[in-house]
């Protein structure tokens, strides 16, 4: 899956806990964590094993869930010792989705599950290198999963507007103290 599909995922799925929990939709700034929890086991993976080669495959480490699972328990601990557990709940749950979305497609024979597990089972390597991101993105243009990204896209944007876009004023937030002086509002 890609970025897009994994931010999408993550958001509906914490969208939902946070309105099973605490009857309101997801907070400001761990709406943020949640997103980088999205987008981790990648951020690690494809740059070890596609530029610096010292991990099999760009599902290896931080999409093994005997890695995954001990880091956001980490981060929880971290976050609930600094009095904002819900932020270590958002990373974990969307690293976690991340990894589990990635094995999806192992129920109709699209990909090894064994990354799940990395590095008590086995994962073949690349056989003549790391992909590219272009040839992936073009291998990917009619895979029916891939396209199902832009479905699951839309119906995140839908309930996103209809918990009134959490998430815009934290970034508004970061960029007003990362660019004093300069409102974010003004269109200058």
């Amino acid at each position: 899956m890609w970025p897009l599909g994994h931010a999408a995922i993550g958001y509906l799925c914490y969208a939902l806990a946070t309105r099973t929990r605490f009857d309101r939709p997801p907070g400001e700034f761990a709406l943020l964590v949640l997103l980088v929890g999205t987008q981790f086991p990648d951020l690690i993976d494809k740059p070890l094993a596609w530029y610096l080669g010292v991990i099999p495959t760009g599902r290896t480490l931080a999409h093994s869930l005997l890695f995954l699972v001990p880091v956001s328990v980490g981060v929880y601990l971290l976050a609930r010792r600094y009095g904002r557990p819900e932020y270590g709940f958002a990373f974990g749950l969307g690293a976690i989705s991340h990894t589990l979305v990635d094995a999806l497609p192992a129920l109709w024979g699209g990909t090894d599950p064994s990354f799940l597990l990395w590095p008590v089972l086995p994962v073949e390597g690349y056989e003549s290198g790391a992909p590219t991101v272009t040839a992936l993105f073009l291998e990917s243009l009619g895979d029916p999963y891939f396209l199902s990204e832009f479905a699951l896209a839309a119906v995140a944007l839908v309930v996103w507007r209809r918990d009134g876009y959490p998430g815009l004023a934290a970034i508004r937030t970061l960029l007003e103290r990362v660019l004093p002086g300069r409102s974010t509002h003004d269109s200058n």
